[in-house]
């Protein structure tokens, strides 16, 4: 970087010093300038060899140097003089051969427009050389950039993306079929008199295909895409922000029809009036420009913003109006059958084994994200290439969501027969209570290997997509995640920390259900929460809205949930004792339980080999 930079100055130095050394010479800058007294000490002292007089000028070719030099370039204050003054000494040195050659000129050769021409020249290429030096510099000078959006023009690596690269999306894209029709033929929709939206918020949780959807919209659109960051109109200077703004928008305007796409917004969106103290605030100076510019007194033709962001809740609402962004479509997870697609389009290009079913491997992944499936397949795709196999299976579809879910094993780790013996308690007591609660997902596997932060793992898989949960099963899911802790105590008469997250899970479970969901008949259907608050300017010294009465019967109801769930569990884990030795035994033994061993055991048969190996085994029916 250095050297590019380097040189463009050093070739620009030469030209300035060639055209300078044109203009000495031109205008004879170069040479010593004689006065006329030494001129006529010269011819005197006998050292001139040459001259010729042109004009008021003398050009002297000298029989031994004078000042460094044997020609010289001087003025004569006229020609004439010169003549009478010298006439006699130069004739008398010409005939004894002192003077080998002389010329007078009367009238000069030289045009004035050879004068000019040379001198505008130089001073064109001066000018010229300056313009570049001064350009290049201000290119390269990050603060004559300052103002200037860092915009991405047009598709990444030049490869454009449409809907067919989009899958698990179906009525989001019917919703965004609508804006590409809009700037592919906007006549039909002026002709009924509808207006194109000014803006679409794409919202949901990380990983569900907002920005690739983006991209998909200006693929299908074929129109002039710039994208850039929310955060990239921050900068530590003030009035930045606010000029990027007004540069992105300018850039859009000479392009229309264009789609402008802002990328994790609420970096710029966030709700105005939330910061601690006085003075200026950067990030609402821009949200202001950015308000203006969308939907302020000079409109905004043929530029449609897209954005993206997965907290829409603390965006200004001001953004969130019509006229700014008409539409806000919600990207959540995919279904399986969704799923299925998305996995579709990612296993393009890799090898797949006759056993691989992506069907079965949607079923199986509820709750995954587009970003999460294509994970998936890639970490597979890595699994089969680390044994030298040119084709991924179904085997390492299941190392890879085993790794992705839990982390990769420590085999290698030290472990002590105590943490192991306290680990295998653990988990089997998770497992047996799980077994015992109707409404609970079945034990898929049960394993003492570490993975990751966890020292052990009991796997649960549901059985099919849910977007609702009961008060029954809440109440059960704490059930199963106090299964270690009372394990623990009946087993070992001891407990550890092992269980400090499986309690902080359960505690936010009952939380939620008495101060969220209402599911507590005490307080009735209430809610005593705000939310998830993050501005601290906004809930600083905010007085809660519920008594201390409420809130401390608020925390009785909480341990009573987790009181009685503790109790259920500690039921459970004694009548099936005898189960829950042999799991152990069979742990400490083997490291690793199938769901179908764990279900032979617990249905008082003999374990054999497994006969479940896969995750997603259960699931081949459907």
């Amino acid at each position: 970087m250095k050297k590019r930079r380097i040189l463009p100055i050093i070739i620009y130095a030469a030209v300035l010093v060639l055209l300078f050394t044109m203009i000495f010479n031109l205008f004879g800058l170069g040479t010593d300038k004689l006065s006329y007294a030494e001129i006529v000490d010269l011819f005197r002292n006998e050292q001139v060899k040459a001259f010729e007089v042109d004009g008021d000028e003398i050009y002297l070719k000298l029989h031994k140097p004078y000042k460094g030099k044997n020609e010289l370039v001087s003025s004569l204050a006229s020609q004439e003089s010169f003549r009478l003054e010298l006439k006699d000494l130069i004739q008398e040195q010409a005939e004894k051969g002192i003077l080998e050659d002389y010329n007078y000129i009367e009238e000069s050769k030289v045009s004035p427009y050879d004068y000019i021409l040379p001198i505008v020249l130089a001073g064109l290429l001066l000018i010229f050389a300056w313009i570049l030096l001064v350009g290049r510099a201000s290119s390269n000078n990050p603060m004559a950039n300052f103002g200037k959006a860092r915009t991405k023009s047009g598709q990444e690596g030049n490869k454009k993306v449409t809907f067919a690269d989009v899958a698990g999306v179906d009525e989001e894209k019917e919703e965004l079929q609508e804006v590409v029709d809009f700037l592919r033929n906007p006549e039909k929709f002026a002709q009924i008199g509808a207006k194109i939206p000014h803006g679409v918020l794409l919202s949901g949780p990380p990983g569900t295909g907002k920005t690739l959807l983006a991209r998909a919209v200006a693929g299908e659109a074929d129109v002039q895409f710039l994208s850039i960051s929310g955060s990239d109109f921050m900068e530590m200077y003030v009035g930045v922000g606010a000029s990027r703004v007004r540069d992105l928008f300018d850039q859009a305007r000479k392009m229309a029809p264009a789609i402008i796409f802002i990328d994790e917004i609420d970096a710029v969106g966030r709700k105005r009036g939330s910061g601690l103290g006085g003075g200026h605030d950067e990030r609402e100076q821009t949200l202001n420009q950015l308000l203006v510019e969308m939907d302020g007194f000079s409109r905004t033709e043929g530029v449609i913003v897209l954005a993206a962001t997965n907290r829409p809740d603390i965006l200004d609402p001001a953004l969130l109006r019509p006229g700014r962004f008409d539409r806000q479509v919600h990207i959540g997870t995919p279904d399986s059958k969704g799923r299925e697609e998305i996995l579709k389009i990612h296993a393009k290009g890799k090898r797949l084994d006759d056993s691989v079913n992506l069907r079965t491997v949607a079923l199986a992944t509820s709750g995954f994200t587009g970003a999460d499936l294509s994970n998936l397949i890639n970490e597979a795709a890595i699994l089969a290439a680390r044994d030298n196999r040119p084709v991924l299976n179904m085997r390492d579809l299941d190392a890879a969501m085993m790794k992705i879910m839990a982390g990769p094993e420590k085999r290698s780790a030290v472990k002590l027969k105590k943490d192991l013996r306290i680990t295998a308690i653990h988990e089997a007591g998770h497992a047996v209570a799980m077994h015992s609660l109707p409404t609970h997902d079945p034990v898929h596997q049960i394993s003492i290997i570490p993975r990751g932060r966890a020292l052990g793992l009991t796997w649960t898989q549901p059985k099919e997509d849910s977007n609702h949960w009961t008060r029954n099963e809440m109440y059960e899911q704490i059930v199963g995640l106090l299964g270690g802790r009372v394990a623990e105590d009946l087993f070992l008469k001891d407990i550890s920390t092992g269980a400090s997250s499986d309690i902080d899970r359960a505690s936010k479970l009952a939380r939620d259900m008495v101060g969220r969901y209402g599911m507590c008949e005490s307080l009735g259907t209430v809610s005593y929460t705000s939310g998830d608050e993050l501005f601290i300017g906004r809930d600083y010294e905010k007085t809660k809205s519920y008594s201390e009465k409420v809130a401390g019967t608020m925390d009785d109801e909480v341990k009573s949930i987790i009181d009685r769930a503790y109790a259920h569990c500690r039921e459970i884990l004694t009548r099936d004792a005898d189960k829950m030795k042999k799991v152990v035994e069979f742990l400490l033994e083997h490291e690793t339980m199938t769901g179908s061993q764990f279900a032979q055991c617990m249905a008082g048969e003999e374990i054999t080999e497994a006969t479940e190996t896969s995750l997603f085994d259960r699931f081949k029916e459907e």
